[in-house]
């Protein structure tokens, strides 16, 4: 099965990316997922499901020690995404 994560983390900061937005980026590039795209107000990533599973476990811990007050969250099944 495929699945396609996407989250944020907060808070928000214009001028420079807050620490937990900087691991966020680092736990999804360094995942084995595909189709990655991270951006400054939300970030997408698909790939197979043990594997997204783990960054977003990987993802919440992470964040959350590094200040993160808010995750948000939606994983989606990817339709014909046998893998």
């Amino acid at each position: 099965m495929r699945l396609k994560v996407e989250f944020t983390t907060e808070p928000f900061d214009l001028d420079e990316a807050p620490a937990h937005a900087v691991v966020a980026r680092e736990v999804i590039e360094a995942a084995e997922l595909d189709a990655v795209d991270v951006g400054p107000f939300g970030n997408t990533a698909e790939g197979g499901a043990d594997a997204v599973l783990t960054a977003v476990d990987a993802l919440l811990r992470r964040t959350l020690a590094a200040g993160a007050t808010r995750i948000s969250l939606q994983v989606n099944v990817v339709e014909g995404g046998e893998r």
